[in-house]
């Protein structure tokens, strides 16, 4: 019986493996391990020098590992860290791309408009004599509300447009009849009368048409831009959840905890974690579209022979010919007026001066043949928003592309979570409520992250604001969103204009780390898989004890 007992300890000796996965006599070290947590910038107190039974993981599977909790609690919140910030720095990228769009368009705009200025001086002065000089502030009131109005200030374009054309039939009325004694108040019986006068003809019907489509294009373009780039910036600051924590240091760190630290995880298994992870900012992906599209409907109307470079180099010629149509029938308008308005006092007309006959004359074009910087301009940005449409939903796929498992047999030899090892999981679809059965990230998709939602919906009011535009309809964008106005990119740096949530350090150990729910066709169970065969060792004992 003694030696029966003394076979049966040998032989378990010889089954049984002490430690690791791959049946060894001997502990494997934790040098790798080690040196891989040590250049990660943690010290390596408590770290142990070979395996140790697993037991105490709460993440990670719990066979024989090098790590400690605290080192799975310090790896879980390193992940969660790195991919946060790969979160951002991939979003940095797409704001550099709207920036970079934002600042050709507006230098672009307003370019145009400065030409269109210089235009007017360098052709009115000769063309319109003291005329122009002496009322140069109504033209160039014009245009510096034409600027505030595309900078987004609270202007209305068609009381812009109606007011110029009233003081230009006052100072024009006034040059024209200097013999007699005009005052104020029929000069404002004057203007009420541009109506039913029509005194420039149809000119400022077909300007007001023109440049109100084109001004409200352009605004709500740049506002377009403005606001894309700012739910990329705060949707990029948004914390990952507890859940995502615990799969991305699943995925990424427990293969070294495992002593596998050159296993990659499987693509699917990557997609799942990334989808999980994302499920929130998928949901982004509709609006998103949506606003892209409009935007590049808006972006259609910049080129061409009726495009803002047409509308807005043009504004020279169309005044002067309008201001022509006034002195060509300035006798004829002086009756109407002195019967609408009543007489005034005076040494009788000698009709119009040589001053304003040479009103007469057609400004001439000088700035040549318009180049096609627009058209160019144009057909860039719509690449770009083009590109840009599927940003959301290709984020997962963008994340996983240089860390998954590639090359022959990579399916068969990847990090499915549990081991080296085929992953069998089907991929999930995007968005919040297609991960009700993600096996990688419990996700509970009746609570969806509200700072997201917040940003859907600025998406959908831009949106239905660029439509009214594409009809020509003014809008005010003051109110669309908590700090976006006008006037800037609403795309700055993190330390300058950050709002959203900030990561919060955690020292004391973290209680949310409970073990996962067991996916029973995808995990098995490795935890058993590699103890000691205790009932051997236990029933030579038991035979001992019986003989007694």
């Amino acid at each position: 019986m003694d030696s029966f007992i003394i076979a049966a300890l040998a032989v378990c000796s010889l089954t049984a493996p002490a430690y690791g996965d791959k049946g060894t006599s001997k502990a494997r070290s934790c040098s790798d391990i080690r040196q891989f947590y040590s250049g990660k910038g943690f010290a390596l107190d408590g770290v142990p020098q070979s395996e140790i039974s697993g037991e105490h993981l709460r993440i990670c599977p719990q066979g024989y590992t090098c790590c400690t909790s605290d080192m799975e609690d310090n790896l879980a919140l390193l992940s969660r860290r790195e991919m946060e910030g790969l979160l951002k720095d991939v979003g940095r990228s797409l704001q550099a791309s709207l920036t970079g769009q934002y600042k050709a368009f507006d230098g672009s705009f307003l370019e145009l408009l400065n030409r269109s200025t210089i235009s007017l001086q360098e052709t009115f002065t000769p063309t319109w004599g003291s005329i122009y000089s002496q009322n140069s502030q109504v033209f160039s009131d014009l245009y510096t509300d034409l600027r505030h109005y595309y900078r987004g200030s609270n202007v209305n374009l068609e009381e812009v447009l109606n007011e110029f054309w009233a003081r230009l039939l006052e100072k024009l009325f006034y040059q024209a009849n200097k013999q007699y004694v005009i005052g104020e108040d029929y000069l404002e019986c004057v203007s009420k009368q541009i109506e039913t006068l029509r005194p420039f003809g149809d000119t400022p019907r077909v300007m007001k048409m023109m440049v109100t489509r084109t001004f409200v294009a352009a605004r709500s373009f740049v506002q377009g831009l403005v606001v894309s780039g700012e739910v990329v910036r705060k949707v990029s600051q948004v914390q990952l959840s507890t859940e995502c924590t615990r799969a991305m240091m699943r995925m990424t760190y427990c293969p070294h905890c495992r002593g596998m630290a050159s296993a990659r995880p499987c693509a699917n298994y990557c997609s799942n974690v990334m989808k999980g992870c994302l499920a929130n900012q998928a949901d982004l992906n509709t609006e998103w579209r949506h606003l892209a599209e409009t935007m590049m409907q808006v972006a259609g109307r910049f080129d061409g022979p009726s495009g803002v470079e047409s509308v807005v180099l043009t504004l020279p010629n169309r005044i002067s010919e309008a201001m022509s149509t006034m002195m060509e029938n300035i006798e004829t308008i002086n009756s109407k007026l002195f019967q609408a308005c009543g007489n005034i006092r005076g040494t009788s007309s000698t009709g119009p001066t040589d001053t304003m006959k040479r009103g007469k004359v057609t400004v001439e074009d000088k700035l040549g043949t318009s180049s096609n910087k627009m058209d160019k301009l144009v057909s860039d940005v719509t690449v770009r928003l083009r590109d840009m449409q599927p940003y959301w939903v290709s984020l997962p796929g963008i994340l996983c592309s240089d860390r998954v498992a590639t090359g022959t047999g990579a399916e068969d030899k990847c990090w499915n979570g549990m081991n080296r090892a085929r992953y069998l999981p089907e991929v999930m679809g995007d968005g919040l409520a297609s991960q009700i059965n993600n096996p990688e990230v419990e996700i509970d998709i009746t609570k969806p992250d509200m700072t997201i939602r917040q940003q859907i919906m600025q998406l959908k009011i831009m949106t239905h604001r660029l439509k009214n535009a594409l009809n020509g309809q003014d809008v005010d964008f003051q109110d669309t969103s908590d700090d976006v106005s006008g006037s800037g990119s609403g795309m700055c740096a993190d330390d300058m204009c950050s709002r959203g949530p900030r990561l919060v350090p955690i020292t004391d150990r973290p209680k949310f780390f409970q073990p996962p729910p067991v996916n029973e066709g995808v995990k098995g169970n490795h935890a058993k898989q590699n103890l000691p065969c205790i009932t051997i060792y236990l029933l030579p004992l038991l035979i001992l004890l019986l003989r007694r």
